[in-house]
């Protein structure tokens, strides 16, 4: 089995849509996904992801069906004036001297003291496990017992932050590592692969992250939504 994960294109945040260059990331994707047999899209209900699942569905001659989990990830954690923000959104000074963060109790940590995160993160995995059990793979512990083996492709449309969730449930890790230390670009493509070895039994590895091939073959640059300042000098973004 095979699960391409997909973030939308450069998103317009204020009106929930694409900006102009998203669009053309969304066009040059759709092209892109011409190379696989997808069986199922599944899509987040927001509409820069939507716009994004549009081209391909209307170039295939496909719908896709709308997961709400599949949305933004709606953990919010306190900045420090109080108001809330995403998990992903924080300096490394607010967890990177804590242990804790990076193991499987990552969620007991201050940061997440009173918060929606653990909640949240639940929901995704619960999802996400009715989703591969209703395609053959039902998770049990750290690996997943094969009810039905088979090289169906499916591809989930959605976002950054969920796609750190998702990954984070699938590798048993912390999310922390992947929100902190990973950035999925817009319009990028993370393909997972089930390997079973032993008979009955799958794991899922990534034999692709963040892929923008279907830009670059095009000559259109990479966004720098999702990134912040590479150099503390830069004038980019900092917060």
């Amino acid at each position: 089995m095979k699960i391409l994960i997909i973030r939308h294109g450069e998103p317009d945040y204020k009106h929930d849509s694409l900006t102009k260059k998203g669009c053309k990331e969304a066009k040059l994707l759709a092209q892109k996904m011409d190379n696989y047999n997808v069986k199922a899209f599944y899509l987040s209900p927001l509409g820069r992801a939507q716009k994004t699942a549009a081209y391909t569905l209307k170039r295939q001659k496909r719908t896709g069906e709308t997961l709400d989990w599949l949305q933004e990830f709606r953990g919010a954690v306190p900045r420090a004036d109080g108001s809330m923000t995403c998990c992903w959104d924080r300096l490394p000074s607010t967890f990177c001297e804590d242990d804790i963060y990076y193991t499987n109790r990552w969620h007991a940590g201050d940061l997440f003291r009173g918060t929606n995160v653990k909640a949240e993160y639940d929901k995704v995995c619960s999802g996400l496990d009715d989703l591969l059990k209703k395609h053959g793979y039902v998770h049990e512990g750290r690996h997943f017992r094969v009810v039905q083996g088979n090289h169906d492709t499916i591809a989930l449309f959605c976002h950054f932050g969920v796609e750190s969730v998702i990954l984070s449930h699938l590798f048993g890790i912390s999310p922390m590592v992947l929100w902190h230390n990973t950035v999925a670009l817009t319009s990028s493509v993370t393909t997972l692969i089930t390997e079973e070895r032993q008979k009955g039994i799958a794991i899922f590895r990534m034999c692709g992250f963040s892929d923008i091939g279907h830009l670059y073959a095009r000559g259109e640059p990479a966004s720098f939504q999702a990134r912040f300042c590479e150099c503390f000098e830069d004038d980019t973004r900092h917060d």
